[in-house]
């Protein structure tokens, strides 16, 4: 076994005598380092945290407590097993040594057997340690790793089924994109409320905006010749187009089960696929839902959805000027709108115009 590869002890006493005697009992199986008193251990340890330390109680200054202490506080070195060497041997003493982290007593005078066995085991305790941690490293390494592969692959996922609802209802150009970012910005607006900061946490909110983009996903179950009809729809048309509601809240469910998903993504883009469409006041579809019935995540996508519908042109109209469309926001409030996202709209008017500006849709 080579010197490199051979454990590394520290000891610490004030009596030079006695480090002289455990570095001549330790040197021919450990590399040996010492310190005449806590604060040259403490150097020494952290710069380069030894495997084990042993580690006298009474000397001059800083004692064996205090170092002790001071070294199981430090992140360096918390993990390094500390053996007390001590001519202490009340009960009160060493359940004060374990109360700080030692693992171990050992009595003054020392029986030289009796020191190699107990640093054995001590050190044979911190090689599976090392190995356990070093283990759930590599653990936590792996899962970071799967799930950063089945974030992409949802992400994909909702990649392919936004471009098929893009390409049957071709009209929409950037409405998706400004959407998204339109619901990201009144929950981040909606967070700063008392009453809505626990429902709308960082990651609740990037789940919301990662949602959006699938609250239309029910319009590629829509015929051709009533989404894409450049004219006024009529009654009976009109009620085909509200089930695009239904249908996407069915699609999202039925892939959630061939996929064994059921987790907060597709909960939430269902809940604003079958909700986006409800009002306040509970004249909206599918379901007629009123108030706080409606999911919070379809109240947020209400206001976006609409406002980008006022700002954009389609064949059978023209897009409205950014003023009449807030105008008409801020009247729904308490009808069509929750009255607490129309003030989350108001706040941030200069953010909806930014967001507009960046997504522009190539007919405008």
């Amino acid at each position: 076994m080579t010197t490199k590869q051979r454990p590394s002890i520290l000891v610490v006493d004030d009596t030079p005598a006695n480090l002289s005697l455990m570095a001549n009992l330790l040197s021919d199986q450990y590399q040996v380092k010492v310190a005449i008193n806590g604060m040259r251990a403490l150097e020494l340890a952290t710069a380069e945290p030894p495997d084990l330390i042993l580690l006298d109680i009474m000397m001059p200054g800083m004692d064996g407590h205090e170092v002790c202490q001071l070294l199981k506080a430090d992140p360096r070195t918390m993990l390094i097993p500390i053996i007390f060497l001590t001519a202490k041997i009340s009960m009160e003493d060493e359940e004060r040594g374990l109360l700080l982290g030692a693992v171990d007593f050992i009595h003054k005078p020392i029986s030289p057997p009796i020191v190699l066995a107990r640093i054995k085991t001590h050190l044979q305790v911190k090689s599976w340690q090392d190995f356990l941690q070093n283990q759930n490293a590599w653990l936590r390494a792996e899962v970071d790793r799967r799930l950063s592969e089945v974030n992409r692959l949802q992400e994909s996922s909702i990649l392919v089924m936004v471009s098929l609802a893009e390409f049957r209802d071709e009209c929409t150009g950037n409405h998706i994109r400004r959407t998204q970012e339109y619901t990201r910005a009144l929950a981040q607006q909606l967070a700063c409320s008392t009453k809505l900061a626990k429902q709308l946490t960082v990651p609740q909110i990037e789940l919301i905006a990662k949602s959006a983009p699938l609250h239309d996903i029910g319009k590629i179950a829509i015929p051709d010749h009533i989404l894409l009809k450049p004219g006024k729809l009529t009654p009976e048309e009109f009620n085909v187009i509200k089930t695009h509601t239904m249908r996407g809240f069915e699609m999202l469910r039925t892939a959630g089960g061939y996929m064994g998903e059921s987790g907060d993504f597709l909960t939430m883009a269902m809940e604003i696929a079958h909700c986006h469409h409800e009002k306040w006041d509970g004249s909206g579809y599918p379901n007629a839902l009123a108030g706080e019935q409606i999911p919070l995540p379809a109240r947020v996508m209400a206001v976006a959805d609409v406002f980008d519908a006022l700002t954009s042109s389609r064949p059978y109209k023209a897009a409205m000027p950014f003023d009449q469309a807030v105008a008409i926001i801020t009247e729904g409030r308490g009808t069509h709108f929750d009255p607490q996202v129309v003030v989350a709209f108001s706040a941030i008017q200069k953010d909806f115009e930014r967001i507009a500006g960046m997504w522009v849709d190539a007919s405008q």
